[in-house]
């Protein structure tokens, strides 16, 4: 006989994944066509057609929880063959960002992340941190000497040691906020599985899912899922040009966080040097790939924008170009400008540190982890 389920509608919830661009979501009339032409679906309860059935409802607890959603890669092709144009991939989106704001904490800040109104107060926050905390240290001067070259003399620019008062902490505070969310996110997921049938595993071992998060970062990093897809085919190499950026940079600076605090060797660091060479690259792609991010999607009239997809393109996009501005300003010998192009870029990573975990960008960590998940616990895609 088969098992009863007592449905409670949530409303507001249905509102809320409308409110971030699911708003097609009605549309919707179950014929299962987004399940059969998804590539990536697995055979075994397949998506999106269960996940759009349970939206449509308001079954927050069958969504929020539920690793299915963060295996959809929004690549589109369910969008594009929807009889009702009820748009599965944006409804999928939206629940993954409701999903997002669910498990981070506190709650107020993401809730304030989501809100288009709290933009100006967030990004005001760490620029007058900045300018308060910089000049009662100390650390902050606006009037920088140049050297015999033009160029900006070394120890006049922004002190490191207040760059790193602030991201030091900044980095901190996201990896708490990701651990919490994830060690709720990592029950509920396996709960769902097992409750809906898609394991067999009673359990989940610590170590076997370290083996089978290592098993799949090679796929991750070469988009496989997303290339299975057979609409916006060109976001692929996009995509890749922003993560590897990202990696890039993030190499880059570990390795002068090392040679600076560990080996006392301070800059400037020559442009031949092969780690500035590295900077330089990442940088050129994180700015590229986010602009060509924003032009397709511009062009995607079909395609819903919402604005927790502006706010994640716009971050990126500035960070690489005042990240970028300020290094050709400087070499140019451009104090003011560098100065001004130097400070919004510490403003937007200040911003991408501490507001990741509410951000669209946080799905790199909950769609890591859920495919781990699949792979460890033989979901399969």
């Amino acid at each position: 006989m088969a098992d009863t389920y007592i449905i409670d509608p949530d409303v507001g919830f249905i509102e809320e994944i409308a409110a971030l661009g699911g708003e097609d979501v009605k549309k919707c009339f179950q014929c299962a066509t987004c399940s059969v032409v998804c590539p990536i679906s697995p055979d075994n309860k397949p998506f999106p057609r269960k996940e759009m059935i349970a939206a449509s409802w308001g079954l927050k607890d069958k969504l929020v929880g539920n690793a299915d959603i963060w295996l959809c890669h929004n690549c589109g092709d369910c969008s594009t063959k929807c009889p009702r144009d009820a748009k599965p991939g944006d409804v999928l989106s939206a629940v993954r960002s409701y999903a997002i704001a669910e498990y981070a904490v506190p709650k107020a800040l993401a809730k304030a992340v989501n809100d288009p109104k709290k933009l100006p107060i967030l990004l005001a926050i760490p620029a007058v941190l900045f300018i308060v905390v910089g000049f009662i240290t100390g650390l902050l001067d606006f009037s920088p000497e140049l050297n015999a070259y033009g160029k900006i003399a070394h120890g006049e620019f922004f002190s490191t040691w207040l760059v790193d008062l602030f991201m030091i902490p900044a980095s901190m505070f996201t990896t708490v906020v990701f651990a919490l969310g994830l060690m709720r996110f990592m029950k509920d997921i396996h709960a769902n599985a097992v409750k809906e049938g898609k394991t067999t595993k009673e359990n989940i071992n610590p170590v076997e899912f370290v083996k089978a998060l290592i098993a799949i970062i090679p796929g991750i990093l070469k988009h496989d899922k997303f290339n299975e897809c057979t609409e916006n085919t060109e976001r692929s190499t996009q995509h890749l040009m922003v993560l590897f950026g990202f990696i890039g940079l993030f190499i880059v600076t570990g390795i002068f966080f090392v040679v600076l605090y560990i080996f006392g060797i301070h800059g400037p660091y020559s442009q031949l040097n092969p780690v500035k060479w590295l900077a330089n690259v990442a940088g050129v792609a994180l700015v590229i790939g986010s602009g060509l991010m924003i032009k397709t999607r511009l062009g995607k009239t079909d395609q819903i924008s919402a604005y927790k997809d502006w706010l994640l393109l716009g971050l990126v996009f500035g960070l690489g170009v005042t990240g970028m501005g300020s290094e050709m300003t400087r070499l140019a010998g451009f104090a003011g400008s560098t100065y001004f192009l130097y400070f919004i870029h510490l403003v937007l990573v200040f911003s991408l540190f501490v507001y990741l975990p509410y951000t669209k960008l946080a799905h790199l960590v909950y769609r890591t982890v859920a495919m781990a998940y699949a792979e460890y616990s033989n979901r399969g895609f």
